[in-house]
């Protein structure tokens, strides 16, 4: 879910100057890039703050300039809440808007004409300040879809033609950066270091795992901490096992003097009770991994819950065979472990006439 959220909008691979904010794109030769060894695709790029105005209201945003490739790139069409995946039509520059941004903006977009109109205010690059004068750039421009990527995307950002942005910004052959699209056989990080040697020293090249380092990172230790919590929680349910065993063994006390009579050995009568434990939790084991794949099954078919502010998209579940042995090993080492020493202790004590 975390790759399919912010990987799909950030680019695989990002260029970007050393030295500032933008960077002629004569700088850098895109042909030379797309021969690289693993680059599927590439965009230009232009980033900038601007503010938004639709009707009476206002909201600040980050407008992306990009080229028809970045459509392909982001996989633009799977993440659509209405509209249509475009950047022009008929000659007529369209953008494309995070769904909370057109939220905030109270737009929607209309069926009968397909578009919904905003005015773009960009600030007017190397503009000196003055009095009656107007620091902003303003531009209106038809809205063609809203976009469903993640909280930070649908919040924040609106996308539109790299000429588009250029030309608001005053940019004129500058760029913020390039998206570089890697292919699914090859390791961003081996792409990477192609680039880096081709551009020198000169520009930063960053993947999307370094630009979203945080991200990743906390939601590769999730599962590790859930796996801590449910050993916890294994460990709180086994003292009920050790409870079953206790009683079990005082009330069968009068039948195990007889068995002792009769020539049973202790080891015998431990078999009896360490056995029974551990069917016990066998039972568990079967009952609770029939009911969690159940619950996943239900989730994956009918979509049972869904994320909030996410347009309907139902929570994502992945069923894992490895994850269901793991689970197994966890609580059957657990149970044998509650079942041995627990018994291991009673048959003490009754050997000792304890109870």
């Amino acid at each position: 879910m975390i790759e399919k959220l912010y990987s799909d909008f950030d680019p695989d691979i990002v260029v970007r100057s050393a030295q500032g904010k933008t960077f002629d794109q004569g700088l850098v030769d895109l042909e030379q890039l797309k021969a690289i060894e693993g680059v599927e695709n590439l965009s230009r790029a232009t980033e900038e703050i601007v503010v938004i105005k639709h009707e009476k209201k206002w909201v600040n945003a980050t407008m992306a300039g990009v080229d028809a490739s970045f459509l392909k790139i982001s996989r633009m069409k799977n993440h659509m809440v209405d509209g249509k995946p475009i950047l022009a039509s008929k000659g007529s520059d369209l953008a494309l808007i995070g769904a909370s941004l057109l939220d905030k903006l109270g737009g929607f977009i209309p069926e009968r004409s397909g578009y919904e109109t905003v005015q773009i205010y960009a600030p007017r690059r190397d503009a000196k300040v003055s009095l009656g004068g107007n620091p902003f750039k303003i531009r209106m421009i038809n809205v063609a879809g809203r976009i469903n990527f993640n909280r930070e995307v649908n919040a924040e950002r609106i996308v539109v033609p790299l000429e588009f942005s250029r030309e608001m910004l005053n940019y004129g052959e500058d760029i913020s950066g390039v998206y570089v699209d890697v292919n699914d056989k090859y390791a961003n990080d081996q792409v990477k270091e192609a680039i880096q040697t081709k551009l020198g020293d000169d520009f930063r090249v960053i993947t999307n795992y370094e630009k979203n380092e945080l991200i990743y990172k906390t939601s590769r230790t999730e599962k590790i901490m859930v796996i801590v919590i449910l050993v916890f929680i294994f460990i709180l349910a086994a003292f009920n096992l050790v409870a079953s065993l206790t009683m079990l063994f005082v009330e069968k006390k009068d039948n195990l003097l007889t068995l002792s009579a009769m020539g049973a050995r202790q080891k015998d009568i431990f078999r009896i009770f360490f056995f029974e434990g551990l069917l016990i939790s066998g039972k568990g084991i079967v009952y609770g991994l029939i009911l969690g794949y159940g619950i996943c099954i239900l989730q994956l078919k009918a979509s049972l819950l869904t994320m909030p502010n996410s347009g309907g998209e139902s929570f994502p579940i992945q069923l894992s065979f490895l994850d269901g042995l793991m689970i197994i090993g966890l609580v059957s080492v657990l149970s044998f472990v509650f079942s041995y020493f627990p018994v291991k202790i009673l048959m003490n004590k009754f050997n000792s006439r304890a109870f």
